[in-house]
């Protein structure tokens, strides 16, 4: 079975369009934008770990690569996984504490480019909306692929530069120059954009981390995170996949 034919069952043009309707809400309200992609997440996961191993992902350990403020690990722990979450500042590890319901999952601050894991000591490493965000994304990936199992899956996820949401809260101003578009939204608003440009925002493309992923020999899947199955075609097309694959996974197996 090839990795993405379960997740390809529910890969709708309805679905794409409910996760696309949660994106408005990730300032406003992110327990409903995180709540929401943390359940597509676990999924997406699952039914990955199930193509291509034929068990269920049940009593799996994962780690995932900057976990953010603990929606990921609710998720996974509801899901019978086992969680750990990597997050190098403590103030996103904390955000959503008083509004979970209960505590999930194992946290480790740490660098998502240095992690303090032993080698092959994870059956899934994730790592989703991250790589964008640190100034050596594909040496994150090879730490991923440290950590992980043989025979085990490391999913790297995140968010194209060129693509519509590339700028994050900056909007499409983005597509005016990085730079131009962290000073613009520091005019408007008073202060800088969380996700500013040359700090805590990259410019990442689809090509390099698809080279990346082919030069590990470990690659067994990429497509785009948010698309209809008949839309992932676009991954294969040379500078088209830049500006419309949004977020692109790759999906690796270590050998």
């Amino acid at each position: 079975m090839a990795a993405t034919d379960l997740l390809a069952r529910r890969a709708t043009l309805s679905r794409s369009l409910r996760l696309l309707s949660q994106f408005r809400f990730e300032q406003s309200d992110p327990d409903r934008f995180y709540g929401a992609l943390a359940a597509d997440t676990v999924a997406m996961v699952a039914d990955l770990w199930t193509s291509v191993d034929g068990s269920p992902a049940t009593g799996l350990t994962v780690l995932d690569v900057g976990g953010g403020p603990g929606y990921f690990a609710s998720a996974f722990t509801d899901a019978g996984l086992h969680y750990i979450g990597v997050e190098p500042d403590p103030r996103e590890m904390h955000a959503a504490a008083p509004r979970l319901h209960r505590p999930a999952g194992v946290f480790v601050r740490a660098s998502g480019t240095a992690l303090p894991f032993a080698d092959g000591c994870v059956d899934i490493c994730l790592s989703s909306n991250v790589a964008e965000h640190v100034a050596e994304p594909w040496r994150l990936g090879d730490e991923m692929l440290r950590v992980t199992r043989p025979g085990g899956l490391a999913i790297l996820s995140y968010t194209v530069w060129l693509g519509p949401f590339g700028g994050h809260e900056m909007g499409l101003t983005h597509y005016l120059g990085g730079r131009r578009a962290a000073d613009r939204y520091a005019r408007k608003h008073g202060h800088r954009p969380k996700n500013d440009y040359g700090s805590s925002l990259f410019a990442v493309n689809a090509r390099d981390g698809l080279r990346w992923a082919a030069g590990t020999g470990a690659l067994v899947a990429a497509f785009p995170r948010y698309h209809p199955r008949w839309a992932w075609g676009t991954v294969r097309v040379p500078l088209l996949r830049e500006f419309t694959v949004s977020n692109l996974v790759l999906v690796l197996r270590p050998s």
